[in-house]
C-alpha cells in the first residue's frame, strides 16, 4: 500500500503523528488493549478490530467511493488486513482511529486513480449509498449528482473535500488522514470547493442546494 509519483508521501499510509486522534475518540484505554492483542497475535484481536473500528472504516470508504458493491467489501478487507499486518508501525496505540483512517484513505485513493485510468467516470444509473432507502426521490437524485461530480474531480481534491465537507472531519484530522500538511489540504479544499460548485450548476437536482447557500 505505497504510492509513487510526485504526490507520494515519504511517511507512507501507515505513518501517523504521535498523539494524532480523530474527533470523538475520548478514551484510548480500550485501543491500548486492542493494539497489544494485535501485536501479541491474540486470536480475539482481529475480530475486535473489525467490531470496534469497522463501522468507521466502512463509512469513510462509502464517503470516498460513493457506492456499495463487492469492490467495497474487498477494500474493507484490504484495509483491515493492512492494519493487522502493519500494527507494529503504530507508535501510539491511542492514535489507532486516525491511523486506520489514513490507511483507508490511501487504499481508496489507489482504487480511485485506477478507476480514472480505466475511465470509470460516472455512477450514472446507480444509487449512491448516501441516499438511504427512506430518502425522497429528490434526495436520491441529488446524491447521485454529487457522486457524479466527484468522479469528475481530481482525486487529491475529491478526498479532502469528501472527508472535510461530507464526513465532518476537522481540518487537522483531514490533513492527518490524507498524509498532507494543513496548508496543502486547505489549498486543495479551496480548489475542490470551487470546482465542485462550478460543476454542480449543471445539475438541476442540486439547484435548490446551491440557492440555499447563495451560490
Amino acid at each position: 500500500m505505497t504510492e509513487a509519483g510526485p504526490e507520494a508521501h515519504t511517511d507512507g499510509p501507515h505513518a501517523v503523528q504521535r498523539g494524532s486522534r480523530e474527533p470523538g475518540h475520548v478514551d484510548g484505554r480500550e485501543d491500548l488493549e486492542l493494539v497489544g492483542g494485535l501485536r501479541a497475535g491474540a486470536a480475539w484481536a482481529p475480530a475486535m478490530l473489525v467490531v470496534r473500528h469497522g463501522p468507521r472504516v466502512r463509512r469513510v470508504l462509502l464517503r470516498l467511493l460513493g457506492r456499495q458493491d463487492d469492490e467495497l467489501s474487498d477494500l474493507f478487507q484490504e484495509v483491515m488486513t493492512a492494519a493487522w499486518k502493519s500494527i507494529a508501525q503504530l507508535e501510539d496505540p491511542t492514535a489507532l482511529p486516525a491511523w486506520l483512517t489514513r490507511i483507508t484513505v490511501f487504499t481508496a485513493r489507489t482504487r480511485l486513480r485506477a478507476r480514472q485510468r480505466r475511465r470509470w467516470l460516472s455512477f450514472l444509473g446507480e444509487l449512491p449509498e448516501v441516499a438511504a432507502p427512506w430518502a425522497s426521490p429528490e434526495l436520491r437524485e441529488a446524491a447521485q449528482a454529487v457522486y457524479d461530480i466527484f468522479d469528475r474531480m481530481p482525486v487529491d481534491e475529491r478526498i479532502p473535500f469528501a472527508l472535510h465537507v461530507l464526513d465532518g472531519l476537522e481540518l487537522e484530522a483531514t490533513a492527518s488522514a490524507c498524509g498532507m500538511s494543513v496548508a496543502t489540504v486547505r489549498r486543495r479544499l479551496t480548489r475542490g470547493e470551487r470546482r465542485f460548485h462550478k460543476l454542480a450548476r449543471c445539475y438541476e437536482a442540486l439547484v435548490p442546494w446551491l440557492e440555499a447557500r447563495g451560490r
